[in-house]
């Protein structure tokens, strides 16, 4: 085994990064960007390789390996930095094949890729998890497998096939079709951040005219019909989340206009409390504050007491009360907010129309910005940023939100934060929430010509749009 210094260790780091920037401009595939880094620094494993290429530190690796474990339902292995570092560095350390399987999920690559032994093209499944003590719960299929090449990519038309199917058997619906109906929205919203808003619109639009397929159908049952236009409201909050994060306004607008229709004809307070707190989202975009505030408003008149109560507090009514400067409205916007999490007694709830604790601190840092506070924003936006998991849409906006609190004082510190979104999440994942965030940032950094400013404004310069001149989405 090659010994390598730390020093040069340092060096590889920050020479990797520099080719990685370069091939992420020119915009090169991962694989592509790991022969690269190779090419210039022979001593990188294959293994090292592809870390180095994703923009990752061994703590980002073991924080996404332990991310498919819980996904999964199973219980975090104890992985190290200091396992992960023999395995790139010791080619008689080979990880098992358990380890194998995640790396090669979490990297995106196969086994031959990351210089690991293992077939890429297995026919049969690739085993993981705690394996069971009775051989014959093994024979009935008891224990967890999963085939390398999955991704949740494939299970979004699967539920949209598995809806279509159930519709084909029942035109005008049923009681199993309503409840697959659910089933396709919890789906999509518990899996919304993890894929890009363009196909998640797709598949939600899809599955959308579907149900409206059948809602239309003469023999459809009232209750059957009760439960379609509900499933039909919760799409369309969907499609218009999806919408406003493809920087498509009009379209949210009218998107999300759908689902309080649906929400308020169907009595279902939780949707039409979301769909205006969204609708106030948009507003405050648009720099309406009376209009987001009056939607907010709007959105508190129907909420359930407890979390959604909470949410709209701190989604909605806190963000457009600071955004007209009312601090002492905002606080008690936020206390408001607090008391009614502590009266639930399921507390955070996951899911995209669920709340978290990343984000209700999230949107304290941004009110605190736009109150001018700037230390509670950095400590918000810090306690925000330790609660998400790297490379995900909540890490990105806590990221920026802390950048753009950092930027007056600490300009080189933002301007490399932002850098490492860019260099973490591809373009195509950049939701435009987190798009306006870099150009506000790179706009309060004009007046400093502090390390990484400059290589932040030829980023943004050379990044490519969500949607293109042809109406196409670059995911």
């Amino acid at each position: 085994m090659l010994t390598i210094t730390r020093s040069r260790r340092a060096e590889i780091v920050r020479e990797a990064a520099a080719v990685r920037m370069r091939c992420q401009r020119h915009g090169h595939s991962t694989e592509r960007t790991v022969t690269a880094i190779r090419t210039a620094l022979p001593e990188v494993s294959a293994l090292e390789g592809w870390r180095l290429a994703l923009g990752w530190s061994r703590a980002d690796t073991i924080t996404q390996v332990r991310a498919l474990y819980v996904a999964d339902g199973l219980r975090p292995p104890s992985l190290t930095e200091a396992k992960l570092c023999r395995w790139e560095h010791n080619p008689r350390e080979w990880p098992g094949e358990e380890y194998r399987v995640m790396l090669c999920r979490a990297y995106g690559a196969r086994p031959a890729q990351l210089g690991l032994p293992g077939r890429d093209n297995a026919t049969g499944p690739v085993r993981y998890g705690r394996p069971q003590t009775d051989a014959r719960a093994e024979a009935y299929g008891l224990v967890r497998e999963m085939v390398l090449p999955m991704t949740t990519d494939a299970g979004l038309p699967a539920v949209r096939e598995s809806l279509h199917l159930a519709l084909l058997a029942d035109p005008a619906g049923s009681s199993t079709v309503t409840e697959l109906a659910q089933a396709a929205v919890e789906h999509y919203a518990l899996n919304y951040s993890t894929h890009p808003p363009a196909l998640l619109f797709a598949e939600a639009r899809t599955a959308r005219g579907l149900l409206t397929e059948a809602l239309v159908e003469p023999s459809v049952t009232e209750p059957v019909a009760t439960e379609l236009r509900r499933t039909i409201g919760w799409l369309s909050a969907l499609l218009g989340n999806a919408a406003f994060h493809l920087a498509d306004l009009t379209g949210a607008r009218a998107h999300l206009a759908a689902a309080v229709t649906y929400g308020t004809r169907t009595g279902d307070a939780r949707l039409t409390t979301w769909a205006y707190g969204a609708q106030s989202m948009v507003a405050r975009t648009l720099g309406h504050y009376d209009q987001a505030l009056t939607l907010a408003e709007h959105a508190l008149a129907h909420a359930p007491a407890g979390l959604p109560r909470a949410q709209a507090h701190a989604w909605a009514h806190l963000p457009a009360l600071a955004g007209q400067g009312r601090a002492t409205d905002a606080e008690t916007a936020l206390a408001d907010a607090r008391r009614q999490l502590d009266t639930d007694p399921n507390g955070f709830t996951p899911g995209r129309f669920g709340f978290d604790a990343a984000e209700l601190a999230l949107h304290e840092a941004e009110a605190h910005i736009r109150l001018g506070r700037t230390a509670l924003a950095i400590t918000c936006a810090e306690t925000s940023l330790t609660t998400t998991t790297t490379g995900t849409p909540g890490w990105a906006a806590a990221s920026l939100v802390l950048a753009q609190a950092e930027a007056p004082a600490q300009p080189a510190d933002a301007a490399h934060r932002a850098l490492h979104v860019l260099d973490t999440v591809p373009p195509a994942r950049l939701r435009s929430t987190t798009r306006t965030r870099l150009s506000r940032l790179a706009l309060d950094l004009t007046t400093t010509d502090a390390a990484g400013v400059a290589d932040l404004r030829d980023r943004l310069r050379t990044l490519p749009p969500a949607i293109d001149h042809h109406g196409a989405a670059t995911a």
